[in-house]
């Protein structure tokens, strides 16, 4: 087991994570247009930090989430979803006069997304430090950032101060950087960024993420620039070839599963959920691994993002129905 010293099975406390909460509302036909009208579908539950949070409960995890919703129909999904799957939802705050954030994606023929999202002017933009529970601080042995959530400067100095005070207290961080492009047009998110990386244990990029924060132009000098920057896992998401692992005494390739895929959204999201969740109870990293790509895959044979999160036992069956792709 790599790294034993970040995960102590039956440690008591919360794994936590912050960010945006929305609603995801969905084209039914792949190339239809939002310039035409057509047939859509949702709301469903969504929001990269709830669907990862979500998916920690799945898990059998402790788990809480930090957050804002608006006093609206969209925010009571959100929170009954998140409350009746298992999370600790007393972090949610529901801000009366603001809405809850959403997302319209459509799908180009190749499979491909187009979003139009309304976060920064929803209630998730209105997440600052205030809205931080000192008890759920106290109480959490882990911290979960996921990158799409660094959308303003208040929550950008929310997230400064959890990780502070999680690392203050000997817990562990993991970051899943998930940067939409045009978050890197706002100056301060470099600084952001190296912010996190210094403080993160588990680094989880999907493959064309490595080199985004490193130096190095190669995968394989940006791995060694991160483990030597005090990163001690690397875990690239690589879709359906499955994933990497990298500690700087081990590495391990873990193969995918063949599915056919209805929705992708969510995918990494529940990959890097059931990794967390499996190490911080205990199991192997190469056994972590396999149930992480296991869930992602089995995810996006569901329509709707928060429709494909999984317990251990589906998890199980999924394995045993699937299997191993054939080449590994």
């Amino acid at each position: 087991m790599a790294n034993p010293e970040l995960h102590k099975p039956g440690e008591a406390g919360y794994i936590l994570t912050m960010g945006e909460i929305l609603v995801e509302i969905m084209a039914t036909e792949r190339g239809q247009s939002f310039r035409s009208p057509g047939t859509l579908i949702g709301p469903y539950a969504s929001g990269a930090p709830a669907i990862f949070i979500d998916q920690v409960a799945h898990m059998g995890s402790r788990c809480a989430m930090i957050g804002c919703v608006g006093g609206d129909d969209f925010g009571a999904l959100n929170v009954e979803r998140l409350r009746s799957d298992g999370v600790d939802v007393s972090g949610i705050s529901v801000i009366k006069s603001a809405t809850t954030g959403s997302a319209f994606v459509t799908y180009r023929e190749d499979g491909e997304r187009d979003f139009i999202f309304n976060i920064a002017n929803s209630a998730s933009g209105q997440l600052s430090v205030g809205n931080i529970r000192d008890d759920l601080l106290k109480a959490c042995k882990h911290f979960h950032v996921m990158g799409s959530s660094l959308f303003s400067f208040r929550i950008i100095e929310a997230m400064k101060k959890v990780i502070e005070v999680v690392k203050g207290h000997g817990g562990t961080v993991s970051f899943d950087p998930n940067i939409r492009k045009e978050m890197l047009r706002i100056p301060e998110m470099r600084e952001a960024l190296d912010f996190i990386l210094d403080y993160t244990d588990v680094f989880l990029p999907s493959g064309h993420e490595v080199t985004l924060l490193a130096s190095a132009s190669t995968e394989h000098g940006a791995i060694e620039e991160l483990l030597k920057r005090g990163i001690r896992e690397v875990v690239i998401k690589r879709g359906k070839d499955g994933c990497s692992f990298y500690d700087g005494l081990n590495k391990i390739h873990t193969p995918g599963f063949r599915v056919q895929e209805m929705d992708p959204t969510g995918a990494g999201d529940c990959f890097g959920a059931t990794y967390i969740a499996c190490r911080s109870q205990g199991f192997s990293a190469d056994k972590a691994l396999r149930y992480a790509c296991a869930s992602g895959a089995r995810a996006v044979t569901f329509r709707g993002p928060m429709e494909g999160t999984a317990t251990l036992a589906e998890l199980d069956e999924f394995i045993a129905k699937t299997g191993e792709r054939p080449d590994t």
